[in-house]
Order: C-alpha cells, then structure tokens, then sequence
C-alpha cells in the first residue's frame, strides 16, 4: 500500500541516508509524477534537514494544444505553492519535431534537458514517477522482443544516478493516495489510443492479464523481484569469468580470446555486450576473424591479436596523423648533431632497446619529422636488397595492430622514410666514410643524476 511511510522506506533501501541527498524530480503532471513530487515534499517537511534539496522539471512538448499547457500550469502552481525550484523547457520549432519516432525523439530532449538542470544546479540523483504497471508494461515489450534476462528484468529502480522509488507501487495505488491527499493531477488523453505500442498493451493486453487473476500485479511484482535477484547473479558470475579471461595490462582491457571461445554463446554475448558489441551475428565473426582485424562499437575498438582481445575506448585511441617535428634546418656549425627521441615521444611495446642510426646530412632534405604509417608507405630496410612496403614489413615483424599505431615513421620534407622507430634504418641515408656531416638519430633512456 503506497503511504507515506512505505514511500519513504522505498527510498532509504534506494539510497543510504536519502535525507542527505539532492534531487531532480521529472514532473508532467499526471497522477503518478503529482505523487512523487508530493511526497518528496512532505518528506522534506518531516525531516527538516537543509541538506536535502529538490527541484522539479517540467517539459511542454507542445502535441496537444491547449492540454499540454494546462499540464505545465498544474505543475508549475504546486511548485509556486510550495517553493519549489521550477525548471521549464518549451519545445519550439529549433527543436526539429521529426514526423516518425516522436517517443525516442521527447525521450532524447528531455534527459539532455535534465542532465542539463542536474549540472548546473549540482543535484545528484533524477527521480522519476515509473510505477508497476510501467513496470509490467515493459515486461511484455521486452518479452516480444527476446529481450534476455537484462529486459525481463524491466526498469531498474536504481540505475546510474536515476531512481525510481514508486516502481513498487500499482497505478491504482498511486491513485487513491492522489484522491486521499487532495493532491491535483491532470489526466493524459493521448494514453487511450492505441497510436504506440505500449499504449497498446496498456489498453488491451494488460486488462486481460489482469483478469487471470485477481492477484496478478502482485505476483508480477514477485516474479519481478525473483527476476532482478537473478539476474545480478547471473552478473556476477559474468564478472568472475572476464576476471579469469583477462590478461593483465596498465592501458588495455585484453582477454584470451581462446578461453573466451570455450565459453557458452550467453556468455560470450554478456561479456562482449559491456563493450558496445550487441549484435549476436557479429560475435562469430569476431572469433573467426584473422590476426589485426578490427572491430568497432560506439565506445570500443576491438582489435582480434592472435589469441587476444583488445579493447581500446575511442577517448585513449590515439591520432594516427599527428606529426612531430625533430629537426627544421641543416644549417649547424658543428660536424655532428644529436638528436635523442627520448626528448620526443614516449615508448612502447615495439621499443625495447636502444638503437643509434647515423645518417649522412648531405642526403637528407629538411624538416626532419616523425608520424605514423600511411597507405602505400615503403622502404628501403638494412640488411635487405631492394624495397619493402611498410605494411609487409610490419607483417614479416609480426607486430600487432596496436603496435603498428604506435610505432613512428622518421621522415625528412619529402616524406622520404628514414627509418621505422626503433626496429630498421633505410640504408640509402646511411652516413658512411666519406660522410662530412653526421645527423645521429637514437633511443637512450636518460639517466637520473643522484
């Protein structure tokens, strides 16, 4: 029974010490979001701490005419009422209504709106007025979708920073508390077509569960229960799998890619899923891919390495045209100049030793510069007759395509490759006897002086 001791008792096992939290509190003004703010509002009274602190959003999409203004003055009047901190946004014609998909386009525009308040204002957590029979609703979508465990599980009441403490409580409760608490609401028209397919299943299909059986919804809050129970199981034995798959290292998130395979297909899904790769018709894919394939999800690459996985986040992927200027003249006064890249870039996998090339500065047109591989880059490589294309060299070195984007290129104005850092020098620059002036380009790790 929705009271507002049950409320508060939904919201401390949400959050520990919700009196010392701040709120954004997503109002319509329909039954169920009245409520909530409502109830915030009285917790606020009895608690009289001036740690806590809410305030309520409040968007007019401006679909139905006169009504979508009245919403917004219900709800702007309770807030006037009360002294809440009121936040309105007017959808307008800058907003761009697109003809199809008008949900997930008011879905969009309203969390980029609160994320918005929350920033500006510093408020933590946004509540929101989902309530059981949403809850059920989302079952069934999810259930015609073959949505897995994670969607039968439904909304979840605590999700990054978004709480929903009413999703306990049936409409019907949230109801009678509007009706014995006077507490005003507006009631939305567009909910009794069948346009959307939720409201499809709201008008039509959740009425005929409901008269399954007299206990339904309650057995469906069980059931729901039951589900999330599981599931945080079921992801926690996920977890000590990836533990047990991942090969350590400081930058990469690396997995065994054989172990991996040996896994069940649920597995592979969950695990591959944290990182953006959700297409089940992809996942065979990757595991017959060849070596130094590459694989993209919105926030991952991926790249197949033999008998590893990597996985590189976009925001550390590194900008493989950027271009570092060593040297921009040849006029020196001295036979010999040094240049040590130590003083330039970093190094990595492919740089285990120290190397010292000479070149002769008669032969070389300047800036000196290094960058990164190109396409139709080639060579001509110590110890070898005639030319190579770098793209072959690196195969013949047997370098993974995480190393290959780190190593350097040393070039001179002519984009002329000078050497591959730190692995083979191109023996047409090399300094030989008759060389009067000497260019060394070498890796010396610097000592520290004690």
């Amino acid at each position: 029974m929705l009271a507002k001791s049950t409320f508060i008792s939904q919201l401390k096992n949400l959050l520990p010490e919700p009196e010392n939290q701040t709120y954004l509190l997503a109002v319509s003004g329909g039954a169920d979001s009245m409520v909530l703010a409502s109830l915030f509002q009285d917790f606020a009274s009895e608690i009289q701490d001036s740690r806590f602190r809410f305030q309520v959003a409040h968007i007019n999409y401006k679909l139905r005419g006169n009504d979508s203004d009245l919403d917004q003055k219900t709800v702007q009047d309770f807030c006037e009422k009360n002294h809440i901190k009121f936040h309105l946004y007017e959808v307008s014609e800058k907003d761009q209504k697109p003809e199809n998909s008008i949900q997930l386009w008011a879905r969009e525009l309203r969390y980029h709106f609160f994320k918005e308040i929350q920033k500006k204002e510093n408020l933590q957590f946004l509540v929101t007025a989902h309530h059981l029979n949403d809850q059920l609703e989302t079952f069934v979508i999810n259930l015609s979708k073959a949505a897995g465990i994670n969607g039968l599980s439904g909304i979840p009441s605590n999700d990054n920073s978004i709480l929903r403490p009413l999703l306990d409580f049936s409409k019907k409760e949230i109801y009678q508390f509007a009706e014995q608490n006077h507490i005003e609401f507006r009631e939305d028209l567009s909910n009794k077509k069948n346009d959307y397919l939720r409201n499809k299943i709201r008008n039509e299909i959740v009425p005929l569960l409901m008269e399954t059986n007299d206990h339904f919804l309650e057995n469906f809050r069980k059931s729901s229960l039951y589900l999330n129970q599981t599931k945080d199981f079921v992801q926690k034995q996920i977890q000590e799998i990836e533990n047990r798959l991942t090969v350590f290292n400081p930058d990469f998130k690396i997995l065994s890619k054989k172990q991996l395979d040996q896994q069940s297909d649920f597995v592979k899904f969950e695990i591959l899923k944290k990182y953006g790769f959700i297409r089940e018709e992809e996942i065979p894919k990757i595991f017959k891919a060849e070596n130094n394939r590459s694989f993209f999800s919105k926030e991952y690459r991926l790249i197949v390495n033999r008998d590893q996985l990597i996985f590189i986040s976009k925001n550390d992927d590194q900008d493989t045209d950027e271009e570092i200027e060593l040297m921009d003249h040849s006029d020196f006064s001295e036979n010999q100049i040094n240049i040590n890249l130590v003083d330039y870039i970093e190094s990595n996998d492919g740089m285990n030793k120290d190397f010292e090339w000479h070149f002769a500065a008669e032969k070389l047109q300047f800036p000196l510069r290094l960058r990164k591989q190109k396409e139709g880059d080639e060579f001509y490589p110590t110890g070898f007759s005639g030319k190579k294309k770098i793209s072959k060299f690196f195969r013949d070195e047997k370098l993974s395509a995480l190393v290959r984007e780190k190593t350097w290129l040393l070039c001179d104005s002519r984009n002329h490759i000078l050497g591959v850092v730190p692995l083979r020098q191109d023996r047409r620059y090399q300094a030989d006897r008759t060389t009067q002036k000497k260019i060394t380009v070498k890796w010396t790790e610097k000592q520290l002086i004690r």
